[in-house]
């Protein structure tokens, strides 16, 4: 499969619109208060319409119940559920159950230890995401800018696709990819030059970079 790029904690049209021309496969929404990226029901309602259908809308929450899960479905109307937080996987089964969208579920990486849980994850997920470890101090999991150490997914082969997010940016992405493989990568504080405040140029810098890195792999790879 063709890389996937996702930018995600977008809230305003023009980011949006920036994301969307350079051609970013998944655009992704926060729907969690303690973040700078945290987007209203109103606010999710009109950008979800402007993407009409260019990119596929990922509503990211943390641990939420059915009632706010309803909430973004309804206004965002997104194509992945991303779940960002404690969730088992039990409870990602009934998600995606109840609301029959695809399920992301995030898996917080800091030691091989992490990746325990990984092949639960897989048998009850569409996508698994793996981020860095938020430190015990953070107020929310992810969009730190903090990287984990991608040896920790070399060679790893699991039944459905990863996609790999934490920290990366225009001068990292493929360098990590070059060690993962990962199928899809995913940027929020990489392209922004102040919390929840995206700089178009470098969202324009990151998908460009993953697009030549992609490229570069696919010719080492066929060169083999």
């Amino acid at each position: 499969m063709s890389l996937l790029v996702k930018i995600c904690g977008l809230k305003t049209p023009e980011a949006l619109d920036v994301a969307l021309i350079e051609g970013a496969d998944m655009v992704g929404f926060v729907f969690f208060e303690p973040s700078p990226r945290n987007i209203t029901v109103p606010a999710a309602r009109m950008l979800g319409e402007r993407v009409k259908g260019k990119a596929r809308k990922v509503a990211l929450s943390v641990n939420a119940d059915d009632e706010l899960l309803a909430a973004s479905i309804e206004s965002l109307k997104p194509d992945i559920l991303q779940l960002h937080g404690q969730e088992t996987p039990d409870r990602v089964v009934e998600v995606r159950a109840r609301f029959g969208i695809p399920v992301m579920k995030a898996l917080p990486i800091a030691s091989r230890e992490d990746l325990s849980p990984t092949l639960v994850y897989a048998k009850a997920a569409d996508w698994i995401l793996f981020d860095a470890r938020a430190p015990r101090e953070a107020t929310r999991p992810g969009g730190l800018g903090k990287t984990f150490d991608w040896q920790l997914l070399k060679n790893l082969d699991l039944a459905i696709p990863f996609m790999l997010s934490g920290g990366l940016d225009a001068s990292n992405v493929t360098e990590a990819l070059r060690i993962t493989r990962a199928q899809a990568v995913d940027v929020s504080s990489g392209v922004e030059r102040a919390p929840g405040v995206k700089d178009h140029d470098k969202i324009r810098a990151f998908v460009q970079a993953a697009r030549l890195a992609e490229a570069q792999l696919a010719k080492v790879k066929s060169t083999a």
